[in-house]
């Protein structure tokens, strides 16, 4: 019962944001400017002391390392992405993702070699559940900068927090279900070795924009709508700054 509140109070939210709001990226509205710049700010100020360090340290680690934690933690993000593409209507993309899930996992060994890919098992784009309630119509809402989570929207906000009402089977198992084989802290570790593996490929992209903006608040929110209205339209255009691209891609100096 506590749930389907929750998610009566949050979908009221986004009601709210969505009216307020209008849906093209230039005119999103900001409805909470104040609160998003001070976030923003909080987020600079952890990223320069903490998260950019840790990520410059990690482009150090031998590639293999690189390589095999990048695989893991793309092969984990299919337990969302699986979901999303069955809630889409997209059971090519499911067949295939799903596919990759049980290759990687066993012959993969847990996802750290990508064999499914020498089976010509194609990696897809991430699906999450603000990119299907956007394919489903719901209007993004407000802009909103969450922390240490960064830039998002009301519709995303409710995707992320889908998550934690039962829609991510990695969150199941390792935190809100008490299970003998894994820990609470494997969810976050995994998430957080995700997001350092993200910062990691992108150093050189967050520097350019920031160096080269009159306003960063401004380029990393309209990168990042761009970003959503790529993968929400599935257009396969890379957004500066915001691809998940893999490491071979990636020159380290």
């Amino acid at each position: 019962m506590k749930k389907i509140l929750y998610l009566i109070i949050l979908f009221s939210f986004i009601s709210f944001s969505a009216n307020a709001s209008d849906e093209s990226n230039e005119n999103l509205k900001d409805c909470w400017k104040g609160f998003n710049k001070a976030t923003f700010a909080l987020n600079q100020a952890l990223d320069g002391i903490l998260f950019e360090p840790i990520a410059r340290g990690y482009r150090h680690l031998p590639a293999g390392i690189r390589y095999g934690t990048s695989n893991m933690v793309s092969n984990i993000s299919n337990l969302v992405t699986i979901p999303n593409n069955l809630l889409q209507g997209d059971f090519k993309s499911a067949v295939n993702n799903s596919m990759r899930l049980i290759v990687n996992t066993t012959l993969g060994i847990v996802g750290i070699f990508d064999v499914a890919s020498s089976l010509g098992l194609e990696q897809l784009d991430r699906e999450d559940y603000g990119q299907t309630l956007a394919s489903w119509g719901m209007e993004s809402g407000c802009y909103i900068v969450l922390p240490i989570l960064g830039p998002s929207t009301a519709r995303d906000a409710v995707g992320h927090t889908i998550n934690f009402l039962g829609g991510d089977p990695w969150y199941n198992i390792t935190s809100k279900n008490d299970t003998r084989y894994f820990k609470d802290s494997d969810y976050f570790i995994s998430k957080m070795t995700d997001g350092v593996d993200f910062r990691a490929k992108n150093i050189e992209a967050f520097d350019s924009v920031e160096k080269n903006s009159v306003d960063f608040y401004a380029s990393v929110k309209s990168l990042y709508l761009q970003d959503r209205e790529r993968k929400i339209s599935n257009s396969g255009v890379i957004t500066d700054a915001m691809d998940d691209s893999d490491w071979e891609d990636i020159e380290i100096k």
